[in-house]
């Protein structure tokens, strides 16, 4: 998806939603658009605006306030009456209070700053109070497929795939695009992994990653871009080894190793048995905050409640992209991406009173290591099945051995994690979960 950057206001941008929108004050819809608005601001989540037209404005109540924002301008605001459940899963209330009322919950630039005239009138709702959603389909797509995630989201797959897609930046050097939500902007372990593969496909074309494993050691910041450094350690007729280290503002972030094979025909070939599952449109839609990407979690075994029932420690997911270019290292990258997401919540699911919403309150959770071998092509944009099992947990650390699996059963790719789950020594200041790392 592409945006606008005002030029008056460089911090401020602003793109169609490309989806229709909702905003719900309770079990009242209060709008409904498909020409909805997303506007960011610089280290702020995105807010959705909608069209006056398409909002029940007999839902809004004026008090005569007004307020100024220092970016956008002057602002009209309306309440919402009565109370309801927070709209946003982040609410933090001290006092432990769910329920929120509506006042100034609503709002319009009346008075835009300069440059910013395209936002006048346009009706914004605070999304911590009132539940904004989009309703992600594709064009004449499967109603199966369609599902409801809460706004803000982190972005569209198509954002996803260009921060995957790494650019030539020199000889054996590669660069990613960036776009870090607000909460906690740290790069994901399995994305440099991925972002690693793809480069490696670009570095030697005419072959493709069969293998790779790679180390995390420090933090990555989302905001910044990554630098991918490649260095060949063996190019023979069939194979080529590369070292690919990843750095961020000098400093090196992660290390791993991938081999590369030009692949040859059959001696034999036989594949681990698949254990039966439901399929993808009989598991439960699971919103991971990115349009465009489709997950379905089997038995909806997955869920960060500390509270919820124990299980075994599996959790098999289906993941599909809906639009992906002919690309083959790309296809490869997106599977990869996805390898970090859920095998901490499989090592956590057979243990009573655990669960990742705790992670970075209570807490410290990290990927520390991913190996990845690949069997076959990847169709990222055909379901993919990956089984989860986490086959120790102790020591500070878990560990994890992971199957991906094509809707026929092909066995795709396997995986490992290795990651750190310890108690949280938490300080004053990090009472908020944002500030901790």
């Amino acid at each position: 998806m592409t945006s606008e950057v005002s030029a008056e206001s460089p911090a401020l941008s602003h793109q169609p939603c490309g989806y229709l929108a909702r905003a719900w004050w309770g079990d009242v819809l209060v709008a409904e658009s498909r020409a909805a608005v997303r506007v960011r601001e610089a280290t702020e989540d995105p807010v959705l605006y909608f069209p006056p037209a398409d909002v029940r404005t007999e839902a809004l109540h004026s008090e005569g306030r007004t307020t100024t924002c220092p970016v956008k301008g002057q602002a009209r605001l309306w309440t919402l009456e009565g109370k309801v459940q927070a709209g946003s899963r982040d609410w933090h209330d001290p006092g432990g209070v769910i329920s929120v009322d509506g006042r100034d919950a609503v709002w319009a630039f009346s008075e835009p700053a300069p440059g910013l005239e395209w936002l006048t009138g346009l009706v914004a709702f605070d999304h911590d109070r009132v539940r904004v959603e989009v309703v992600d389909a594709g064009p004449g797509s499967d109603e199966r497929d369609t599902t409801i995630k809460r706004f803000p989201t982190w972005g569209d797959a198509a954002d996803l795939i260009d921060i995957m897609n790494v650019r030539p930046a020199g000889e054996r050097r590669y660069v990613s695009m960036t776009l870090a939500g607000a909460r906690r902007p740290v790069v994901e372990a399995s994305q440099m992994l991925g972002q690693a593969i793809v480069a490696a496909g670009r570095h030697a074309p005419e072959r493709r990653v069969v293998s790779a494993h790679m180390v995390f050691y420090r933090a990555a910041d989302a905001r910044e871009p990554l630098e991918f450094e490649i260095d060949e350690l063996s190019a023979g007729r069939s194979f080529s080894t590369l070292a690919v280290h990843v750095s961020q503002g000098g400093r090196r972030r992660a290390s791993g190793t991938l081999l590369l094979d030009v692949t040859a025909p059959d001696v034999v070939r036989h594949q681990a048995a698949t254990e039966p599952c439901a399929g993808p449109h009989d598991s439960e839609p699971y919103d991971m905050s990115v349009t465009g990407r489709d997950i379905r979690m089997v038995d909806a075994a997955y869920t960060d409640d500390p509270d919820a029932p124990v299980g075994p420690p599996v959790i098999d997911t289906w993941v599909r992209f809906r639009d992906v270019p002919v690309d083959p290292p790309l296809h490869a990258g997106l599977l990869t991406q996805f390898t970090g997401h859920i095998s901490i919540a499989a090592a956590l699911r057979p243990h009573a009173g655990v669960g990742q919403s705790q992670a970075h309150r209570t807490l410290s959770t990290g990927i520390n290591a991913i190996g990845i071998s690949f069997h076959a092509a990847v169709r990222a944009d055909e379901w993919m099945r990956y089984h989860h099992l986490s086959t120790f947990a102790g020591d500070g650390m878990t560990h994890s051995e992971c199957r991906v699996h094509d809707e026929a059963g092909a066995l795709v790719a396997s995986f490992t994690v290795d990651a750190m789950l310890r108690p949280f020594a938490q300080k004053a200041h990090a009472a908020d979960d944002r500030l901790a790392l």
